[in-house]
């Protein structure tokens, strides 16, 4: 059954600012927070988006160049809170203090081909929201205007292919970061989420 992700999205808008207050100037204010809806067949911007039998689908997002192999990092996160980050792909994941109740050695996984992630140990719940930062200047959509809403979603089969129409469970509550030079080119997408699983960056 499709659920959608509608809560917590003034925590995606202060995740949006502190990046934006960290930035050289190359970021702008936040969009609107991302919304779709399985029944309606829409994103919020009125963008269609490919469903069947009430199950949203949604095209990833591309490298702009793959990697030979999948990337993996590992950290150990405690109650204090903490950050892991992949520099290579550009991703960022922040958890506040007292998300978790104790140390747990959490492991990301980006995906060699597409903006997509498996996040260990799956099934693992936070206490608090923790914020999700993908920079997209190593993305295939970077340097143009964005010609369709970004979602973030949640997979639920963490074997299923990422070519083609993906089969999604949840979409995320989300904001689009764009450039002050160019308001319509991308620069980061952030994201919440409340548990582990496998995620992509992806759009209708």
């Amino acid at each position: 059954m499709f659920r959608l992700g509608l809560r917590r999205s003034f925590v995606v808008a202060i995740g949006a600012l502190v990046l934006v207050s960290c930035s050289e100037g190359g970021i702008s204010a936040p969009t609107d927070q991302v919304l779709a809806r399985s029944d309606q067949g829409s994103g919020s911007d009125g963008g269609q988006l490919s469903t069947s039998s009430n199950q949203v689908k949604l095209k990833a997002l591309w490298w702009d160049s793959g990697y030979d192999q999948a990337i993996s990092v590992s950290k150990t996160i405690d109650a204090a809170g903490g950050t892991i980050s992949i520099p290579k792909t550009g991703l960022t994941v922040s958890f506040p203090q007292g998300a978790l109740t104790g140390p747990l050695k959490i492991t990301i996984t980006a995906d060699k081909d597409y903006v997509a992630y498996r996040f260990d140990p799956a099934g693992t719940t936070f206490l608090k929201d923790v914020t999700v930062t993908q920079q997209l200047n190593n993305t295939a959509i970077f340097g143009d205007p964005l010609r369709s809403q970004l979602y973030a979603a949640y997979i639920a089969d963490d074997n299923i292919r990422l070519s083609g129409s993906v089969p999604v469970v949840e979409i995320e509550p989300s904001t689009t970061i764009f450039s002050v030079l160019n308001p319509l080119l991308p620069q980061a997408e952030v994201w919440i989420i409340r548990h582990f699983s496998r995620y992509m960056l992806a759009s209708g």
